[in-house]
């Protein structure tokens, strides 16, 4: 009698153990690092459509936590229980933050999400003029459009322009478990140093839990090679929301690129490739002490020169190598060298004054006068 009723008993707690991790079915895997503020990682499969309680409850154990001490942080917020894992926005091999909670502190939506009009919010930086095109372009919200990007140049492995995700660390150690104080307003507060605090969660962070907060950015588009893997900001590169024509072709296009001038003109892409091709072939680029080989505004504003190169690998990969060569060239001529003479060679000497004879070297290896 004993033993049938030991058979029943395990009969209904193998039921309940199925019926229990069928509550957590993975249907949609998406394999995701979670890491502790004490060094140790784990790797763990999730589905998409758990919440972070789910995800509370799959870790705790392994931390050696209970799910309700337990604080999941990403991209500068401590994620909500109610939050699913779609709604992240997380890619393949994406990072988490798990910590030891120790104050209640304020939950919110991942900073991706947050500052989602960043890139439109700060066309009008700072300016306020009432005849700028940027007073033009509204919020998403007032738009009704939730799903706006950035933009990257990704050097590896993509090598092309991407959209991107920002993310944010810690300023002193570079950890990604921190939450900051206040969202990012305008590109200073990305691209600027010691803009915005933020509270480290590292244990072994030297400044403590008060810290400051550095952003970077990410391709969004291949799957995520680790902490160290950032992208070049494109900031110039913005959605149209409010559909503003190019000034070249006065076609309405998405995205465009938004000059740093006062009027903030606006190109599409493909008539931005124009102009730098064009100019480019005329060798009409501008050679700035502090920018480099660049080039201004297409209608002559002051102040509109390009200080982001990467804007520029928008080129074909040969008109990028053809910039390239033409930057060093003026780079070499500004700084009283010359050109070599041999056809097919051109590279750059930098000659003493009194010399009167010089050899290519790392070039052509010819001698000249």
């Amino acid at each position: 009698m004993a033993s049938i009723l030991e058979i029943i008993f395990e009969l209904i707690n193998n039921m309940l153990q199925f019926f229990r991790l069928g509550k957590k079915s993975i249907s949609n895997s998406l394999n995701i690092y979670i890491k502790s503020n004490t060094g140790s990682t784990l790797s763990i499969e999730l589905d998409p459509k758990w919440d972070i309680k789910n995800v509370k409850e799959v870790i705790a154990p392994k931390l050696g936590l209970p799910p309700n001490e337990v604080k999941i942080i990403f991209a500068g917020k401590e994620l909500d229980d109610s939050i699913t894992i779609e709604e992240c926005d997380l890619g393949e091999q994406s990072i988490l933050h798990a910590v030891q909670s120790r104050s209640q502190s304020k939950r919110s939506r991942p900073l991706s999400e947050s500052v989602a009009n960043l890139q439109l919010s700060n066309i009008s930086e700072n300016d306020d003029s009432s005849s700028t095109i940027e007073e033009q372009l509204e919020s998403s919200e007032e738009k009704g459009i939730k799903n706006t990007h950035f933009y990257v140049y990704c050097s590896q492995p993509c090598k092309s322009v991407r959209v991107g995700k920002l993310r944010v660390r810690c300023a002193n150690c570079h950890s990604g478990a921190l939450t900051v104080d206040s969202d990012p307003s305008c590109w200073d507060d990305v691209l600027k140093s010691n803009r915005i605090t933020a509270h480290c969660e590292e244990t072994r962070c030297e400044t403590g839990p008060v810290s400051f907060a550095e952003f970077f950015f990410k391709c969004a588009e291949h799957t995520s090679q680790g902490e160290k893997d950032e992208a070049v900001p494109l900031y110039l590169i913005r959605p149209n929301i409010s559909h503003v024509p190019c000034l070249a072709c006065t076609d309405i296009s998405d995205p465009v690129l938004v000059f740093s001038c006062e009027e903030r003109h606006v190109t599409c892409l493909d008539c931005f490739r124009q102009y730098c091709v064009t100019r480019l072939r005329e060798r009409q680029f501008v050679s700035d002490d502090r920018l480099g080989y660049t080039l201004p505004c297409p209608a002559g504003c002051e102040n509109s020169l390009i200080e982001e190169c990467h804007h520029f690998r928008l080129l074909t990969s040969e008109q990028y190598q053809m910039y390239q060569r033409f930057g060093a060239e003026e780079y070499v001529l500004k700084a009283g060298g010359v050109l070599c003479p041999q056809p097919g060679c051109g590279a750059g000497i930098i000659i003493d004054t009194d010399c009167k004879r010089v050899q290519c070297v790392g070039g052509c290896g010819v001698r000249s006068h």
